[in-house]
């Protein structure tokens, strides 16, 4: 059973399993149609497309891919907590929200569009808000939103708690939303450790990733990237270190969205494995690229620049969070 039917340009709006949703109709969906069901945690979305040219591998629901997808009908399975969602409480309701996007192809007959999707839920009588707040922030730049924070020990959910025994790992975890933006690959250009909220020609820092994504960490410790979920998302298993024991710290990223066919010695994720070297994150075969990690990494070409005024960077900051000793 589903909660909404959209079609035609018409706005239907009905009860399903305590959840209202609202679905509003594009010019250009005229020829598609959208169900939607708003369960209790998880959000499973249907969109039929009667076009022939239309490819349903590029529509998104916030930062997610489909779950599956045919010749003319895209399907997403997610949860509310994924894909970007955004949550408002108001009086008695809590409102999630996100965007459906078509990624049109350069050439491709079809334009881009974004449809909304609402799921507003009676707001529980025993909810509050969460005392504690990991400091998930979100930055954004032109068309694109950066989130990064702190999460638990499976990257499913926030994390519980700001200090870290020495020894531990800090699960990190970044994504970018792109609504109407073609693909992108998020990278980690650069973060370091310091003890001050922003960074001061004084401060003292400790680095973690530099030399244009290669994570220094990782040589001397269990530091590594995880397999990616999504292209749009980057996870970071960082064990704790010796900087500012006992101290509050914070985590200083310069966050990359990147064309995952542009990869290059300065656009890349690599890590160093024992045993094996450098590897890159998002393809084996190129883990040459990961070759200046050890010296100095260098573009080949001069296209960067124009790219990272259009809002491909951004800087972001994790913290504060405290490394503990492990007797204390």
């Amino acid at each position: 059973m589903h909660c909404v039917s959209s079609k035609h340009s018409v706005m239907m709006v009905s009860f399903c399993q305590g959840a209202l949703l609202l679905g509003l109709a594009a010019a250009m969906a005229v020829y598609a149609d959208m169900k939607v069901d708003c369960g209790p945690d998880v959000v499973t979305l249907m969109w039929t497309e009667s076009r022939p040219q239309a490819d349903t591998s590029l529509l998104r629901l916030g930062s997610c891919f489909p779950t599956s997808f045919s010749a003319g009908e895209a399907y997403f399975y997610v949860d509310l907590t994924d894909c970007n969602f955004r949550r408002l409480v108001t009086g008695d309701a809590l409102v999630y929200s996100n965007d459906l996007t078509y990624v049109a192809s350069a050439d491709s007959y079809n334009l881009a569009f974004t449809h909304p999707v609402v799921c507003a839920y009676e707001r529980p009588k025993d909810w509050y808000a969460t005392i504690y707040d990991p400091v998930f922030k979100t930055y954004s730049l032109g068309d694109l939103q950066f989130n990064i924070g702190l999460m638990n020990d499976d990257f499913s959910g926030p994390a519980e708690s700001t200090r870290f025994p020495l020894g531990s790992i800090i699960p990190i975890m970044a994504s970018v939303v792109q609504k109407t933006h073609q693909p992108l690959l998020l990278l980690l250009e650069e973060c370091v450790a310091a003890t001050t909220p922003e960074l001061y020609p004084e401060s003292t820092m400790y680095p973690i990733i530099s030399n244009k994504g290669c994570l220094l960490e990782s040589v001397s410790s269990r530091s590594k990237f995880e397999p990616r979920q999504k292209s749009s998302e980057i996870r970071l298993s960082l064990q704790t270190f010796t900087f500012a024991m006992g101290e509050e710290v914070f985590i200083h990223c310069k966050l990359l969205a990147w064309d995952p066919n542009g990869l290059d010695s300065t656009k890349k994720a690599c890590h160093f494995v024992e045993g094996h070297g450098w590897e890159l994150l998002d393809n084996l075969a190129q883990s040459n690229l990961c070759d200046c990690c050890e010296s100095k990494c260098k573009s080949r070409r001069q296209r960067s620049v124009a790219s990272e005024k259009h809002g491909m960077v951004q800087k972001a900051v994790i913290g504060p969070f405290t490394i503990t000793d492990v007797n204390s």
